[in-house]
């Protein structure tokens, strides 16, 4: 029977992002000499064999991607805007020196890996996904800084609530650490981006502030994004509410506030993309957190520590504003078939002979 029906092993009421043992995964190998990547096989297992002198492991040639699957009420897999994920995937590609990896090919990976972990697709009536985690990386050995003759593109599953949960969390405005440069590789989705990002993530969620938002790092007065996720801010209207999205060279495109866009524009609201102050965000009435992990997570407070700042926004209850609630559950029920989306939007699992 295909899909599997979800494993009674897991407890889906209680889920973190550390992984499973017993979950598959995808691997495809990149040949220089032959130009091609070779046909997607399933390993029984969620290691992966690498040359100790591959340039991932010693210079960072590496990129990932992370994109969501959900089960229907009729136990349909469905995966949420993967085409998106594979374009962004092929400018991360191209920024760390990567052989492309062509849609078609990302698509079936993607496919057989939910195909292979079906069973770790969460029910129906939970509030989880399966969240999917391509890799793609220099694998062959090779000290020299230039190219390997051999790359690895892999893809891993692993059942999941939202990043940072879903009622409203506190943030702080990181000063002390520019985690992209104007010229850098902010828009790509690296691990150098985030690694050296970590101890101050870490800090600031000792001190109570799970999310840090970065400004650019040439003038500090822009909002880029926060570390884990985009930025989304919201003026309410008497008659129209005004959804602003900020624009910056230096950030990864998110496919969540491309989808928050478009489901604004469906509601009659107005949408701004521009470079937006921080000195605006006062006059913000919500305030989101938007990405594949973190989904939709409304935002209580801004603290800015130097100016001793502090601002708050507009949420009626723990899961947010109204209008994150709407972008929310919009989204939510187009991922779970309760929904029509945008064409493209949803592609089923197909079942695959393994």
């Amino acid at each position: 029977m295909f899909p599997k029906a979800p494993s009674r092993e897991i407890d889906w009421t209680k889920l973190s992002l550390k992984g499973l043992d017993q979950t598959s995964h995808v691997e495809s190998h990149y040949s220089v000499e032959t130009g091609q990547w070779s046909a997607p096989e399933v390993v029984a297992s969620p290691y992966l064999k690498v040359h100790g002198l591959s340039p991932a492991l010693n210079y960072g040639q590496q990129c990932y991607e992370g994109l969501k699957a959900c089960r229907t009420e009729d136990n349909r897999i469905l995966l949420f805007r993967p085409d998106r994920h594979a374009h962004r995937m092929l400018h991360s590609t191209s920024t760390v020196s990567i052989p492309n990896i062509p849609e078609d090919h990302f698509l079936a990976c993607v496919n057989l890996v939910v195909a292979a972990n079906s069973a770790y697709v969460p029910p129906h009536d939970s509030n989880a996904l399966l969240y999917i985690r391509p890799l793609a990386f220099g694998s062959g050995p090779q000290l020299a800084l230039t190219s390997p003759s051999e790359f690895t593109f892999a893809v891993f599953t692993l059942p999941g609530s939202a990043y940072h949960g879903m009622t409203v969390q506190n943030a702080l405005v990181c000063e002390d650490f520019d985690r992209t440069a104007p010229l850098g590789v902010g828009s790509a989705k690296v691990g150098g981006n985030y690694a050296p990002a970590m101890k101050y993530t870490d800090r600031a969620y000792r001190d109570g502030f799970p999310l840090l938002l970065h400004l650019d790092s040439l003038t500090h007065t822009e909002i880029d994004e926060f570390s884990t996720s985009g930025f989304l801010g919201v003026r309410h209207g008497e008659k129209q509410h005004t959804l602003i999205v900020p624009q910056s060279r230096n950030v990864l495109p998110s496919v969540t506030a491309d989808s928050c866009v478009q489901m604004a524009e469906r509601f009659g609201w107005k949408v701004e993309k521009r470079a937006v102050k921080f000195d605006e965000v006062r006059f913000f009435d919500e305030v989101m957190a938007v990405g594949t992990a973190t989904l939709l997570l409304p935002i209580k407070s801004i603290t800015y520590t130097s100016k001793d700042e502090k601002i708050t926004f507009n949420n009626e209850s723990p899961q947010g504003g109204p209008c994150c609630e709407a972008l929310r559950n919009a989204i939510d029920d187009i991922l779970r078939g309760r929904a029509e989306g945008p064409e493209g939007w949803i592609v089923p699992v197909r079942e695959v002979l393994i």
